[in-house]
């Protein structure tokens, strides 16, 4: 079964290290556990290319990361800027992640788009232009609107993903109105689909833009029966795809690392070619 299934971040996962494993050790060690990670901190800034270096050089030869979109690059900071600004803005990201892609560790970009970015044509436009800048990388998209996914739109939204070699992200996500989207258990590309838990915590999903709202939106713990539901619908992504990469962003209440690890038992995989576990020597 060629699924990777990895957690979105590495540094706040307190299970999964010893007290000793200080904070530039921490990827090395959660290489030891699970074979792909999300790079999130590059949703706040393009990292410098010696971080990507490192990370690179502290995970072993099959290891594989998604790597989120600049902010700048999929409209949250909504700063508006001319198509040359915005080219210049993503030479600069893939400049820095060239040593990933360089290893062969990319797994995918990941452009996931803000609640606001809804069904129209300036915005299938810049998905169309998106494709083009990055036409030799595997782009996943991830939409946080509903529009793509009403009747009227669902099958030209999947369509146009499939005819752009988009990979389609797949959400399991509180439905909490205008700004959550279904799970569309659909592949749009043949080599690869992406999962994305972040738990379903409604409450939380509606508290965005409330002071507290990071500290409460991922707080969730997935219980047997959720995680056993996702085995279906992952076995028929892998009738329509290669592979899959399944990634737990709900870790406000640090539960993303065991609910990943409960999956794997779920799904009977393990990994071979991790890093070795570390037992604490210094």
């Amino acid at each position: 079964m060629n699924i990777n299934i990895g957690l979105t971040g590495w540094s706040d996962h307190p299970s999964l290290y010893e007290e000793s494993v200080r904070s530039h050790e921490k990827l090395q060690a959660y290489a030891s556990h699970f074979p792909v990670v999300e790079v999130d901190t590059a949703f706040y800034a393009i990292q410098k290319q010696t971080y990507y270096e490192k990370w690179v050089k502290d995970t072993p030869r099959n290891f594989s990361f998604v790597i989120k979109a600049f902010r700048g690059l999929t409209g949250h900071d909504r700063e508006k800027r001319s198509k040359q600004e915005l080219h210049e803005l993503m030479k600069a990201y893939k400049e820095s992640i060239e040593p990933v892609v360089k290893a062969g560790k990319l797994n995918a970009l990941l452009f996931q788009f803000p609640p606001w970015f809804d069904v129209k044509k300036e915005n299938i436009q810049k998905l169309r232009q998106i494709r083009e800048w990055l036409r030799d990388y595997p782009v996943a998209i991830e939409f946080r609107n509903q529009s793509w996914y009403r009747e009227a739109y669902r099958e030209r939204t999947l369509s146009f993903l499939e005819e752009e070699g988009f990979i389609h992200t797949v959400c399991d996500e509180p439905q909490a109105g205008e700004g959550s989207v279904p799970a569309v258990v659909r592949a749009t590309n043949k080599d690869k689909t992406l999962i994305r838990l972040h738990g379903r915590n409604v409450h939380g999903w509606e508290k965005n833009g409330h002071k507290d709202w990071r500290a409460v939106r991922f707080l969730y713990n997935y219980n047997e029966e959720e995680l056993k539901s996702w085995v279906p619908s992952i076995e028929k992504l892998l009738k329509e795809s290669n592979s899959v990469t399944m990634l737990f962003n709900n870790n406000s209440g640090h539960d993303a690392a065991a609910n990943a690890k409960e999956m794997m038992e779920h799904l009977g995989v393990s990994y071979e070619g991790l890093n070795p576990r570390q037992l604490g020597l210094f």
